[in-house]
């Protein structure tokens, strides 16, 4: 229970105390906005701030009451973090909550709260309710019960249900001020100008990126990928050494890549590049490569996205977009 908020995210918090301050805080939050903006960060002070006997000032939780202390250790009576659960056999996270949750919250939600406070239920990722769970959450949406405020978090507006949305009030968090976000992110590393291009402008994805491990793999993987448009390298031996990074940070870096490519191909000066610090490199590429071609490659890398769900065999999968990005190069 961290009782501060990220420097951008003043503005936003006054927002949501100004719903406490007029009495009218909704039955149901949908706190939205794009990936590591702090949405999280911000729905868990607004929930703790409801739950708190003796709010500061500014109206974040004061960490010390009675009920703040029950938060802390993860027993307040009147507070549910509803996320997917851990598989029991894999130990890893499940990628969505059931209507076993549901149901199971349901059932918490008939008896009354216990203290005299709101009782909050924080749901995330809201995008996260299979079909199911989302239409048994949808059926207590509509008769929600007394005293209970739910705030749901999300990255992905257009994987909810629009009957959900529809009964939330919608709460949109906008991307945090250049400033302010280079500043925090100078803070922690050398890099800030690198990591918050990289993440374009979203500060923890940023200070994720900020790690030197993260740093070199990525330059280690574009030199590898530069050298098979240079045919200095097999594609079948690049994927093979590749099975050892995650996926999805490997496809972002490709279609990254790529999208400054394009971006270097059709503007004078480029602007929102992802990989600023490798202009050289990507601006001699450009001037050689195919645009159509590298528009179709671009395509291959989107359903190369969707493809990563199933269950195909990731070599093939590296295998296929490096060969076809050896075959564009050389055309």
């Amino acid at each position: 229970m961290r009782n501060k908020l990220y420097p951008w995210q003043q503005n936003d918090w006054q927002q949501l105390q100004s719903y406490v301050k007029q009495h009218r805080v909704p039955q149901a939050l949908l706190i939205n906005g794009a990936l590591g903006i702090g949405k999280l960060h911000l729905a868990e002070h607004f929930a703790y701030a409801l739950l708190c006997e003796r709010p500061e000032l500014d109206g974040l939780s004061c960490g010390k009451c009675s009920r703040c202390l029950l938060v802390k250790a993860e027993t307040h009576p009147d507070f549910i973090d509803l996320r997917p659960e851990e598989d029991s056999k894999t130990k890893k996270q499940k990628t969505s909550i059931s209507i076993d949750q549901i149901r199971t919250l349901i059932e918490k939600l008939s008896l009354k709260p216990q203290f005299e406070r709101h009782r909050v239920i924080l749901i995330h990722p809201a995008d996260a309710l299979n079909n199911a769970a989302a239409n048994a959450f949808l059926k207590y949406l509509e008769e929600p019960t007394e005293r209970t405020v739910l705030i749901l978090v999300t990255h992905r507006m257009n994987k909810l249900s629009a009957t959900i949305k529809s009964r939330c009030q919608k709460f949109t968090m906008a991307m945090p001020d250049k400033n302010l976000v280079l500043q925090w992110l100078s803070q922690q590393t050398n890099n800030a100008e690198i990591v918050f291009n990289l993440a374009q402008g979203s500060p923890l994805l940023a200070q994720q990126y900020a790690t030197d491990e993260h740093l070199t793999q990525r330059r280690d993987c574009f030199d590898a990928w530069l050298s098979i448009a240079k045919q200095k390298s097999h594609p079948i031996l690049i994927a093979e050494q590749w099975l050892k990074f995650p996926e999805t940070t490997l496809l972002f870096w490709l279609s990254s890549w790529v999208i400054d490519l394009i971006r270097y191909r059709h503007q004078v000066v480029p602007k929102n590049l992802y990989h600023a610090d490798l202009q050289v490199e990507l601006s001699d590429l450009a001037a050689r490569i195919n645009s159509i071609k590298l528009y179709e490659f671009y395509d291959l890398l989107l359903q190369s996205r969707r493809r990563l769900e199933t269950q195909i065999n990731k070599q093939v999968l590296w295998e296929e977009i490096l060969i076809a990005w050896a075959a564009l190069n050389r055309s």
